[in-house]
């Protein structure tokens, strides 16, 4: 080979060389950029990322024995007009009797079977509480007090019939409830035995969960010595014994001797005294105190396991339910508001909350007893169309607003003075 041949041959070796090296330069400083870039994506996310953990705080879950307070301006409440809520609370007290033999008679005393058979307790001046991101911003009144919280029992009923479905022990609340009812023994002592059958009946046979739940079972019997027609009465007096039932879910009627009906059903499903399922259920999870009480009627005992139970009632129309403080109640409200997750804890599924905000065919206004609805503004005009309330003769209410992120215990107010009240209420909070 000739020397031009030779050094042709040199350079093209060297171009070839000089190409790749710029090429290796040049792809190296792309990865380098793109490794830049990676890295300042990186940082920019975790950024992003820690500032949005910082603007969506952890909820405030009181622990047992303690709740923290907060000043209301330090939550951006409108303190003057927080404090115009609770005037309005205390201006406009029910005005039935505090001595609660009364205040029975006043409610009920014209219907057949009126006579309390359960504990009746004086209550004592209108009382309540405040409460905005889980932490108290107002009380008044004697919050500590124990006093009869009416009807507010049959959400605490309802919520021990949840936890049996959401744990198996109910399959589905479209189960009849006479498949899970045995013939139920009386506790009689030193009397003949007694035995009754109070889902036997033809229609009785039909009646599922669901319906119980939304009172529009039409349930008939008579239950610890209570006709159900006994119970808010049509003025039709020949109608009271022998009218045909209703298809299940078809009429709505609020009544405590079905109530009464389900608590019965629902002890013989737990094979215990519903008290204790409520207290390591629900009450005890949620830091509650020990002083609440849920009270039977004198003669609503029976034989359960060769033993005597109680069986509870839903409410105080006759006397007993649940006794219990504001405070007790509250932390039942941020429950409920949290849809059944108590710090990270879940007591009540979600499923079960979202049933229990379901308008009944029958009542748009109501839905597992006893969550009021506000779906149609009806309750509680000024308030969002998803708040409820737990409602009780008394009133006694527990007001539970999610967009609002409030709770509010409300205690011998007029009932008809609820939905302004809430409208107040709602005035001093942010928008």
């Amino acid at each position: 080979m000739d020397s031009y041949s030779i050094n042709n041959t040199k350079k093209t070796a060297d171009l070839k060389w000089m190409r790749c090296a710029c090429l290796f330069c040049v792809r190296q400083s792309f990865t380098f950029i793109g490794m830049k870039k990676l890295i300042l994506h990186s940082i920019i996310f975790a950024a992003f990322t820690a500032q949005a953990q910082q603007k969506v705080p952890k909820p405030y879950f009181p622990p047992a024995g303690t709740w923290e307070h907060r000043a209301p301006a330090s939550l951006g409440i409108q303190a003057d007009k927080l404090d115009a809520a609770i005037q309005y609370a205390i201006a406009h007290e029910s005005k039935q009797s505090r001595n609660m033999d009364s205040a029975q008679w006043q409610s009920f005393g014209k219907e057949p079977y009126s006579e309390p058979v359960g504990a009746l307790i004086n209550r004592a001046d209108p009382s309540g509480l405040i409460i905005y991101k889980g932490y108290i911003v107002a009380e008044w009144g004697q919050p500590s007090r124990i006093d009869i919280t009416n009807s507010v029992t049959k959400s605490f009923l309802s919520a021990v019939v949840g936890v049996a479905v959401d744990s198996g022990l109910i399959r589905s609340v479209s189960d009849t409830v006479a498949g899970y009812v045995p013939p139920v023994e009386i506790y009689h002592p030193g009397q003949a035995s007694e035995v009754i059958t109070p889902f036997a009946s033809a229609h009785n046979r039909k009646l599922t969960w669901e319906v119980m739940l939304r009172q529009t079972s039409d349930w008939e019997g008579t239950l610890w010595g209570k006709p159900d027609w006994a119970d808010r009465p049509d003025s039709n007096f020949a109608s009271w014994k022998n009218r045909p039932r209703h298809e299940p879910g078809t009429v709505w009627k609020y009544n405590d001797v079905r109530v009464n009906a389900l608590a019965l059903a629902a002890t013989n499903v737990w094979r215990k005294p519903l008290p204790q399922v409520l207290k390591t259920t629900i009450m005890d999870p949620i830091g509650a105190s020990s002083t609440w009480r849920w009270m039977g009627y004198d003669n609503a005992w029976i034989v359960l396991d060769g033993q005597p139970v109680q069986s509870v009632s839903g409410g105080g129309h006759w006397g007993g339910g649940m006794y219990i403080n504001a405070y007790d109640m509250a932390r039942f409200g941020l429950l409920t508001l949290h849809r059944g997750v108590w710090n990270g804890r879940r007591l009540l599924s979600d499923a079960w909350v979202s049933q229990s905000l379901t308008p009944t065919k029958a009542n748009n206004g109501y839905g597992y007893m006893n969550w009021f609805l506000n779906t149609d503004h009806k309750l509680a005009p000024k308030a969002p169309a998803s708040a409820f309330i737990h409602i009780g003769n008394g009133a006694n209410i527990i007001y539970v607003d999610p967009e609002h992120q409030l709770v509010a215990v409300i205690r011998w107010i007029d009932s008809k003075a609820i939905g302004e009240m809430v409208g107040v209420l709602l005035d001093a909070f942010p928008k």
